[in-house]
């Protein structure tokens, strides 16, 4: 799903024109970039969590020359889902199986 399916399915949903389901959809994204910016956690119950974590400063490799590259540290965000998206995601995932019919056991033949 991209940026667009999401507004137009708040729109959708919500009833609202597509413009005014952009406004929400950026001023959400807004937010949550702000927030991390200023450090916080952002928590959304059911969903997930968002925050920062430091990365050390490291020495990579430009893959093209082969010459050391010193990396700054740097902050990075991360995403942890929740236990109940990880149990939604699972369970549509298994939902289509059907289960199979016992087996019966074949007698042995002499």
């Amino acid at each position: 799903m991209t940026k667009a399916d999401l507004i137009d399915e708040v729109s959708r949903l919500a009833e609202l024109t597509r413009k005014d389901s952009e406004v929400i959809v950026e001023t959400i994204f807004d937010s949550v970039v702000r927030s991390l910016r200023a450090g916080d956690k952002i928590e959304i119950r059911g969903f997930g969590s968002f925050r920062t974590r430091q990365r050390k400063p490291r020495v990579g490799r430009n893959p093209k020359t082969g010459d050391r590259v010193d990396v700054p540290a740097k902050k990075i965000p991360f995403f942890k889902p929740s236990k109940e998206l990880k149990d939604l995601v699972n369970e549509t995932a298994a939902a289509p199986a059907t289960p199979a019919a016992p087996a019966t056991p074949v007698p042995p033949t002499a």
